[in-house]
């Protein structure tokens, strides 16, 4: 197989036939830096909740899943997938206000063009989901929001109009399962690109704690910083004096403590269980 890329979290190949081999690692990633250590199994949970995902998702869009059988060396992390020609764009979906959001919207009241109402604090559910996408940075630099009108010069109306229609179908779908497990889908980032016969294709991840933010319902509280399944828990740590790191030094992070690394590890295993209803190891 041929090596194609390396990224903040997976590495992708290209088969003799034409397919790519998409493999996660166990890297874990905040701040446009790849953390040390990595997180053990973060790799496998993401693949299997991403395929798990996909199949409750396959009448909202499809995907570019082949097959989960690859060689012994990649199993449990590694997909084969049809090539997709991306969208650049990055298609966000929001129901609560928190992150970047919650920024944008504490300086003008607006979050990619969209007006929400006054009043709201951290964790506010919004009155309706939005679409909130941004632009697709280099590795190293950040991701800009870009209005609904933006996308729509950068894609076309018809296409513009496809890409928020999937997302916030993606949305829905994925928090009405997961409010029924006792958690709220807070946010979530997907990939989409058009396959060989010009169909968009939900691509990469999709609603795992890498591209998502999930809260536990019964500890959702607005108004302050919420509970988290997602890799949040390693930006707090990272925030905090306990890691002595200053984010403004341009210096790579420290490495991440045993007990951080453990803790986050549970909380990867505890969604994809949760979300799931299986057992992550028998």
């Amino acid at each position: 197989m041929k090596h194609l890329h390396s990224g903040k979290v997976r590495d992708l190949y290209e088969t003799p036939e034409g397919l790519l081999l998409m493999v996660a690692s166990d890297r874990i990633s905040a701040f446009d830096y790849v953390l040390e250590p990595g997180i053990p199994d973060k790799g496998e949970i993401l693949t299997r909740l991403s395929l798990w995902w996909f199949e409750q998702l396959k009448d909202v869009v499809p995907n570019h899943v082949v097959s989960a059988g690859v060689p012994a060396e990649f199993a449990g992390r590694g997909v084969l997938c049809r090539k997709l020609r991306m969208v650049p764009v990055e298609c966000v979906a929001r129901g609560y206000l928190t992150g970047s959001g919650l920024t944008d919207y504490r300086r003008e009241g607006v979050v990619s063009g969209v007006r929400l109402p006054e009043g709201l604090t951290d964790g506010s559910r919004l009155p309706e989901p939005i679409f909130t996408p941004s632009t697709k940075a280099p590795m190293g630099e950040h991701d800009e929001p870009m209005t609904f009108e933006q996308v729509v010069a950068e894609v076309g109306a018809d296409v513009a109009g496809r890409l928020r229609d999937i997302t916030l179908g993606v949305y829905r779908r994925g928090a009405e399962i997961a409010l029924e497990r006792g958690i709220i889908l807070a946010d979530t980032k997907i990939e989409l690109g058009w396959d060989s016969d010009g169909v968009l294709t939900l691509g990469d991840e999709v609603l795992t704690p890498d591209s998502s933010r999930f809260w536990p319902l019964d500890q959702w509280e607005p108004g302050r910083s919420q509970q988290s399944f997602d890799k949040q828990f390693v930006r707090d740590w990272l925030l905090s004096p306990a890691s002595g790191w200053d984010r403004a030094s341009g210096e790579a992070p420290p490495p991440l403590p045993d007990e951080i690394v453990e803790r986050t590890r549970g909380r990867y295993v505890e969604a994809y269980e949760r979300l799931t209803g299986e057992r992550f190891r028998a």
